[in-house]
């Protein structure tokens, strides 16, 4: 019988607490509590999150799990409500000055912004700046559109895709102004992404077939890895190098899956099925909320990447 010394070099220790940093496949007797204990991976999952104060779809969001923005959206019409998430529950924030759905927003939670686009009927390329507590007026984007997605911070943003008719068209925000960027090789709408002005990911979208990705470095977009479901109006979270989609259609869909920087990988699925959500955070510890399932929802789930735990040893 092959023992853990003979696979590792070493016994199982009895310790009176746990490791600070154990390694991967690493085993322990916890003699404070007579625990026998282990480092092992733990999957990848989504739980429920609280509930949006209003339900809504095509809202925009930004910010992480835990400090989280709902911004705008379509829900009983067009909407200006800004809600902030703290890891459990969603509050009312600042209002937009214009209220608008199919837009696209960047930042954190306290610095964020916000940018394009369907004001009632109207399509803009109208920015707002946002301090945690109310939204004030930024650059206008030279190109009006709704549709379309964004990424990075306050001061050094990214917009690009939109329609219609369906774009290419980037457009890169300095915190005051916005200028052109290179253009991605395939137009869309309703596509996701994820990164920084410098280093971003797009994917999906209504280019059939749904599944390109796109990877900007500042300069120009090259061809990443295809998701290995294609979809539009999806959501996103994380970098360029470790990624996450999630959501989308047709049909709605509640297929998750990761990105490594060179390809897509499917991951655990979302618990409820729906297109035009918000998405925030990372690869790790990601965020979905709202959409139409339908009917528009108020429904939020929390993401858990894969990753290494502590885990108790029984013989169950």
């Amino acid at each position: 019988m092959t023992t853990f010394k003979e696979i590792r070099g070493t016994t199982i220790e009895s310790v009176s607490s746990d490791p600070t940093n154990p390694e991967g496949g690493q085993i322990w007797y916890n003699n404070t509590i007579g625990v026998l204990k282990g480092y092992q991976l733990a999957a990848a999952a989504w739980a429920s999150g609280g509930n949006l104060g209003t339900a809504r779809y095509m809202t925009a969001g930004a910010g992480t799990q835990t400090e989280a923005l709902a911004v705008g959206g379509y829900g009983p019409a067009f909407l200006s409500a800004t809600e902030e998430y703290n890891g459990s529950t969603w509050s009312p924030g600042g209002n937009l000055g214009t209220a608008r759905g199919a837009l696209a927003a960047a930042g954190t939670q306290t610095v964020g912004l916000a940018f394009g686009g369907d004001a009632t009927g109207v399509i803009t390329g109208a920015t707002e700046e946002y301090n945690g507590s109310t939204w004030s007026p930024g650059g206008t984007m030279a190109t009006a559109r709704r549709y379309l997605v964004g990424c990075g911070t306050q001061t050094s943003a990214l917009g690009f895709g939109g329609g219609p008719p369906d774009t290419a068209v980037t457009e890169e925000y300095d915190g005051t102004s916005w200028g052109p960027g290179g253009n991605m090789a395939t137009a869309r709408r309703n596509l996701a992404g994820a990164g920084t002005q410098t280093a971003a990911l797009a994917f999906g979208g209504s280019a059939p077939p749904g599944n390109q990705t796109e990877e900007y470095d500042g300069t120009s977009w090259t061809s990443g890895g295809n998701l290995n479901t294609g979809r539009t109006q999806l959501a996103g979270a994380g970098t360029q190098t470790v990624g996450l989609a999630f959501g989308g259609g047709p049909p709605n869909t509640t297929a998750t899956e990761t990105y490594n920087g060179t390809s897509w990988t499917n991951s655990s699925s979302m618990a409820t099925a729906r297109r035009a959500l918000g998405g925030a955070g990372t690869q790790a510890a990601g965020l979905a909320f709202g959409g139409m399932i339908p009917p528009v929802s108020t429904s939020t789930e929390e993401y858990s990447g894969a990753a290494l735990a502590v885990k108790k040893i029984t013989t169950s």
